[in-house]
């Protein structure tokens, strides 16, 4: 009988203490096998059907975040996308932002240069939306330390002001439980907790398309896109599919296998694994005298005062971040508590 660490054992070997997965997550044997056939058959000129992977993985997204598949848009940057929903606001209107965010969420709205921008504290996004506020732009998990923001507050709070929501969940898909229903875009880069190949990125967009408008729309946008390839789209997909950006097929190839596993394992089951390592690792830390990032419920852990060792611990053969001045630690699913009890080892030297 399989087990969830059985099934995790068939896919991963890593060659260090590799607690990184909040820059990149590692790519399971599926993945480099689905690539490396999908090189191979282009190199030999008999390329497999790559638009397919896209299509599948567009599917598994879907299901993991509990939407329908047209409402998930296929590309390859957070950013181009939080750059068409900045698009679709009005002259002069308010985005609320939390600070430290990453730039990929808050960028495209600053460099409009003609939308009032409010940035808060992560702790005070919901209570800044005011009447006025059109849409709140926010990490559901903050990259550089892990805390987790209030979706269910600041949900209720824009519904009774009528403002949006834009939700960037690259930092959570893959081991936090999403409904990307409860919000009106959500966006997530894949090769992190997703474990896919760098160029899989997914949009969720309300059933009516939020108001957004297709900006960068290539051919793959059309309703048929192989008929949509010379001269102006006679008609774009009328699914979320017109904001696809033209897919880095090969990314899509291996990503597809990715979150195959991802729903093979279960995302309440990934979730208690990393929340259990993590929870280890502060408790460790505090043995130490170290009071990590308050950040309950994250597998991210950043750690103040600890992040000029970063380069120390790599040496080591642990693979670590430093972010924001601090020690950034994330565990994920090919982790085990010797990872963690090894790397609280050599912090106490």
């Amino acid at each position: 009988m399989e087990t969830f660490e059985s099934r995790v054992r068939a896919e991963f070997a890593p060659k260090s203490t590799y607690l990184n997965t909040a820059s990149c997550g590692l790519l399971p044997a599926r993945t480099v096998e689905a690539l490396r056939v999908a090189v191979e058959a282009a190199a030999g000129g008999r390329p497999t059907d790559m638009f397919a992977d896209v299509e599948a993985a567009r599917a598994s997204f879907a299901r993991l975040v509990r939407v329908p598949a047209h409402r998930v848009a296929a590309g390859a940057s957070v950013a181009v996308y939080s750059g068409v929903v900045a698009a679709s606001l009005p002259e002069g209107a308010e985005v609320v932002t939390a600070e430290g965010d990453f730039s990929s969420v808050v960028n495209p709205f600053h460099l409009r240069g003609d939308l009032k921008v409010r940035t808060v504290p992560l702790e005070e996004v919901a209570e800044a939306v005011r009447p006025g506020t059109a849409l709140v732009a926010v990490s559901a998990a903050q990259s550089a330390d892990g805390r987790i923001a209030d979706l269910p507050a600041v949900r209720a709070a824009a519904r009774a002001h009528g403002a949006r929501t834009y939700v960037d969940a690259s930092q959570a898909a893959g081991w936090l439980d999403l409904d990307a229903d409860a919000d009106d875009y959500v966006a997530a880069v894949a090769f992190k907790w997703l474990m896919c190949p760098r160029g899989v990125t997914f949009l969720v967009v309300p059933e009516d398309l939020g108001g957004l408008r297709p900006l960068f729309a290539g051919w793959v946008a059309g309703e048929r896109p192989w008929d949509s390839c010379y001269g102006p789209i006679a008609e774009l997909a009328h699914s979320a599919r017109r904001f696809d950006e033209s897919p880095a097929l090969f990314s899509y190839a291996g990503g597809r296998r990715s979150l195959e596993l991802v729903e093979e394992l279960g995302v309440s089951a990934v979730r208690a694994h990393d929340l259990a390592l993590a929870d280890r690792f502060r408790a460790g830390l505090r043995s130490l005298g170290h009071e990590p990032v308050p950040a309950p419920g994250s597998p991210i852990v950043s750690v103040p005062g600890l992040g000029d060792r970063q380069g120390e611990l790599s040496t080591a053969g642990l693979e670590l971040s430093a972010r924001a001045g601090r020690l950034r630690a994330a565990f994920h699913l090919y982790n085990t508590e010797a990872d963690v009890d090894r790397l609280l080892d050599v912090l106490a030297g």
